[in-house]
């Protein structure tokens, strides 16, 4: 069974923590992993669903009541918190328990800002095409994370990766 882009979005625990992380953020990075995946020959489906999940573990560092992002970088492991929530979440939908941990380790190797070493020219295809897919929408200071986004666009965005997904299987 597959869970769609658009089931996985809806669930109460994605709506949670994409509210933190930015949906705008995560729809966009869905988009640019799938068409990473579609060039670099890797699974579309399971590029967009790690990417949708990425920046699930990200929580909220204020100092005097404004974020700090400097603060937020030095203290970050929100992949190690966001691969468990992604994984999680993934099996109480009824995703394929393999395809759970693929989703879960790229979110957790997305980036190595929490590592001591660089994880560069070590990640699979998959776990590349997240790391790029992420880059490409980054800003400086954390600012792609509060871009925003109608929850219908989102919705809509997500539908059509779906249908594009499922194109890709019955005509692949």
């Amino acid at each position: 069974m597959r869970v769609s882009l658009v089931k996985i979005f809806k669930h109460r625990i994605t709506q949670k923590y994409l509210a933190r992380s930015g949906i705008n953020h995560a729809v966009t990075v869905a988009a640019n992993a799938y068409e990473l995946a579609i060039q670099n020959s890797v699974c579309p489906e399971l590029a967009a669903k790690s990417a949708l999940l990425h920046d699930m573990g990200h929580y909220e560092w204020y100092r005097d009541g404004k974020w700090d992002y400097e603060e937020y970088r030095r203290h970050d492991i929100h992949a190690i918190k966001g691969a468990e929530r992604a994984h999680k979440l993934l099996i109480r939908l009824g995703e394929d328990r393999l395809a759970a941990k693929e989703v879960a380790v790229a979110v957790l190797l997305h980036t190595d800002s929490y590592l001591p070493f660089s994880l560069e020219g070590k990640r699979t295809p998959l776990q590349a095409v997240i790391e790029e897919a992420d880059r490409m929408d980054e800003q400086p200071g954390g600012l792609h994370h509060y871009k925003e986004m109608e929850q219908d666009i989102a919705i809509k965005i997500l539908s059509r990766l779906d249908e594009k997904i499922s194109d890709y299987y019955d005509n692949g």
